[in-house]
């Protein structure tokens, strides 16, 4: 698989938000969900707050590939599940913190719970 380019890295991990759109089983791409993303080294992360059950976490299942659009970058990817990261996960959750922590507890804490932790896929570009 293709890598993130520094200047991609750079402006995904600073972008408030990223559009994800999953491909469906015909090829088609869905619609495109807004959510939070994070960078960790050189990889790009997003999380489901709804936990596995969430609309569009179900949605990458079918193909384990879409598109996506942040920062000024539109890319193709995989969708990798890293849910059991082992020391992943703190790191992650620490991505989060850092860039998001200045929401309220009631918006920002819905990325860090178990549940959105297990729904961790890390965006690789194809």
């Amino acid at each position: 698989m293709a890598a993130w380019t520094a200047e991609e890295l750079e402006r995904i991990g600073t972008a408030e938000e990223l559009n994800l759109q999953s491909l469906r089983g015909d090829g088609s791409l869905r619609d495109p969900v807004t959510m939070w993303v994070v960078r960790d080294g050189d990889d790009v992360y997003v999380r489901s707050v709804k936990g596995s059950q969430g609309p569009w976490f179900r949605g990458t299942r079918a193909q384990l590939a879409g598109h996506v659009r942040a920062g000024g970058v539109d890319k193709d990817v995989a969708f990798v599940d890293v849910a059991d990261g082992g020391d992943l996960t703190p790191r992650v959750d620490a991505a989060y913190r850092a860039k998001y922590g200045r929401y309220p507890d009631d918006i920002f804490g819905s990325v860090v719970t178990p549940q959105a932790q297990a729904a961790t896929i890390r965006l690789v570009p194809r």
